[in-house]
């Protein structure tokens, strides 16, 4: 089966999604403070975001660190799902385990259940999971449409067996959509050697994301 390809780029600032968009991006995830691996961006933000004209995915995610959320902080994201629902947002990423690393069922069906209409993906709490066929069933069922992962590598191209493994596993269940260290010299590769039709990457320059390199690795996939 033919897929189109899809470009998510990762934004943590309006100058990065403006980048994207001028660059020709499906899509972008938006986050703010990327030197901690991402955090749930503002209001403001969100809505500045969303009138770019571009389909906007909210990072959830109300603190750094681990993924093992305690009743406040679960409270906190589900109000957040809310907010970017009324700002325009189409779509949220979130996360959720247990301290044994497992996927935390509850909290992750929670907010799943507020992400109602939206489109939902599952974020690298997926690389650091336990038992990782388990957590992709775990994820199917819970109503995810979409995995962003690097293959629990430090890089998607070092992940590729995995996430190639993942693909069929899925077997068009759930999208995998790699991620992490990708760039327009090994897009192509990774894409075709898991199978996969969705990527995600930063593509910055000077701190920002480049439409130049935006452009570049959609070239190099479509060749």
């Amino acid at each position: 089966m033919n897929y189109e390809l899809k470009l998510e780029v990762c934004c943590a600032d309006l100058q990065s999604v403006r980048a994207a968009v001028e660059g020709g991006a499906h899509r972008v995830e938006l986050c703010q403070a990327l030197g901690l691996d991402g955090l749930t961006p503002s209001a403001g933000m969100i809505e500045q975001a969303v009138s770019m004209g571009i389909h906007v995915q909210v990072l959830i995610r109300p603190r750094e660190g681990d993924f093992v959320y305690d009743r406040d902080e679960v409270l906190c994201m589900q109000r957040d799902i809310r907010h970017a629902r009324e700002l325009g947002a189409g779509g949220v990423v979130i996360g959720a385990l247990r301290p044994d690393g497992s996927i935390d069922e509850e909290t992750t069906r929670r907010l799943v259940d507020e992400a109602e209409g939206m489109s939902i993906t599952f974020h690298r709490a997926f690389d650091v999971c336990a038992r990782p066929e388990e957590a992709l069933e775990q994820i199917i069922s819970l109503g995810c449409h979409r995995l962003l992962t690097s293959g629990q590598a430090a890089t998607a191209e070092q992940g590729i067996p995995m996430l190639r493994g993942l693909v069929e596993q899925a077997d068009g269940r759930i999208i995998i959509m790699p991620g992490a260290g990708v760039n327009p010299q090994n897009a192509s590769r990774i894409l075709s050697e898991t199978g996969a039709h969705e990527i995600h990457g930063s593509l910055r320059s000077g701190g920002h994301t480049d439409a130049a390199l935006v452009r570049a690795l959609l070239d190099s996939c479509r060749q």
